[in-house]
């Protein structure tokens, strides 16, 4: 789900730890700050206070600060996604075995490497 049409990342470093040039929560770029004071790890102040909130109920809950929690819906669309990449793939291995051309077998790959992208995005 992009919001603003900027790049994402896999998952959300919040939910991990954060790499370096993305956001904590929602993944995407960061724009390219000041070289002074702390790294941003938020690109927006929305972003920020998910995060913090998310953190909260984690301790609340008794939870690891390292768990991540998925709802029944999120779970779905990650299993979905899941299996569009395992079929791309099948694609794949499908075209190769029948000798396909390789303009074919580059758009085959390159809908896998699609989709893998696509499931990289947990939010």
């Amino acid at each position: 789900m992009m919001r603003d049409g900027g790049e994402r990342s896999a998952e959300a470093p919040e939910r991990g730890s954060a790499a370096p040039g993305l956001c904590g929560w929602c993944g995407r770029r960061l724009r390219d700050g000041e070289a002074v004071g702390r790294r941003r790890r938020y690109c927006g102040q929305s972003c920020r206070q998910r995060a913090y909130e998310r953190r909260t109920a984690v301790r609340r809950g008794g939870l690891p600060d390292d768990a991540v929690v998925f709802s029944v819906g999120e779970l779905a669309a990650v299993q979905d996604r899941l299996f569009q990449v395992r079929c791309a793939a099948e694609d794949v291995v499908t075209a190769a075995e029948e000798h396909a051309d390789a303009d074919t077998l580059r758009r085959l790959a390159a809908e896998v490497a699609h989709a893998a992208r696509d499931l990289e995005r947990l939010r």
